[in-house]
């Protein structure tokens, strides 16, 4: 693993990134931290099979873990950070500059937690984006299980953050400083909004979607007609997948289940392999 700076239209995005040893990627995984994160979310270090940038490359793709712009390098140049729409423009142009460098095999999986669901959802309903192998989201509804301004409180964020304890290695929380960031003022002003922005964004996404929530999410209302009402309205999209991730918490991938989220995001991405390929056989 190691870290890279990608061009975003000037703008700076440092990414931390996992290649395979020896032999082309057979496809490539982009990974979007959440609010409040870095792409360090996507490389746990407080077990060793935490890790997705690891597994990934273990098992021959590439992953790159991208810090969101108003994040890592960028903070400095975009204090107030980004608004979602502005993000997504530079996020694709710092994909752009990334399959310019690198080989990605089959395609690019958007794998995604929280708030950078909402920016992968935004990326894949831009009609400009190049074509996507598929999206998986953790960590993200459409209707809100919180009042905003009561979840704004420390004490609040660690219980909708995390969730029991018990969920996380010991030393998750040291060995997870680095990884988190403040959410710059731009981002943390939309979050009201995002229920009006996912019923715009969704008819237009015409790429398989995955959708986790944990057992212990608190965020977002993930019951049986709240996810019917989701899922219908990704009207465009030729398959919609949602599972439920037992014995976790809002931050997955830091949690005890990060290894068999992980794998299943990439079982995911192989699914998508061959859909790809027969739409491109029949084209």
């Amino acid at each position: 693993m190691r870290r890279i700076t990608l061009d975003a239209a000037g703008v700076p995005l440092s990414a931390l990134l996992s290649e395979p040893e020896g032999t082309a990627p057979r496809a490539t995984v982009v990974a979007l931290h959440g609010g409040g994160m870095s792409a360090g979310y996507f490389d746990g270090q407080a077990h060793p099979e935490q890790s997705l940038l690891a597994l990934g490359a273990s098992l021959g793709y590439l992953v790159l873990a991208l810090d969101r712009p108003g994040y890592g390098s960028s903070a400095a140049r975009l204090p107030e950070g980004q608004t979602l729409g502005e993000q997504s423009a530079a996020v694709r142009a710092a994909l752009a500059d990334f399959t310019s460098r690198y080989t990605t095999g089959a395609g690019t999986l958007l794998l995604a937690h929280s708030f950078g669901g909402k920016l992968a959802l935004s990326i894949a309903a831009d009609p400009d984006t190049p074509d996507l192998l598929g999206l998986d989201i953790s960590g993200l509804g459409h209707r809100y299980a919180v009042d905003l301004a009561e979840a704004s409180g420390a004490a609040s964020r660690r219980r909708f953050h995390w969730g029991p304890l018990s969920l996380y290695p010991p030393d998750t929380f040291r060995a997870s400083a680095g990884v988190v960031a403040p959410m710059p003022r731009q981002e943390a002003g939309e979050l009201a909004q995002w229920p009006r922005l996912f019923t715009e964004l969704a008819p237009r996404v015409r790429i398989p979607v995955r959708l986790t929530f944990a057992e212990h999410e608190a965020w977002w209302r993930h019951g049986e007609q709240d996810l019917a009402d989701l899922t219908a309205r990704l009207t465009a999209a030729p398959r919609v997948v949602v599972d439920r991730q037992p014995a976790a918490g809002h931050n997955i991938s830091l949690g005890w289940a990060a290894r068999s989220y992980h794998l299943r995001t990439l079982a995911f991405l192989e699914d998508c392999i061959p859909d790809r390929t027969r739409a491109t056989a029949h084209s």
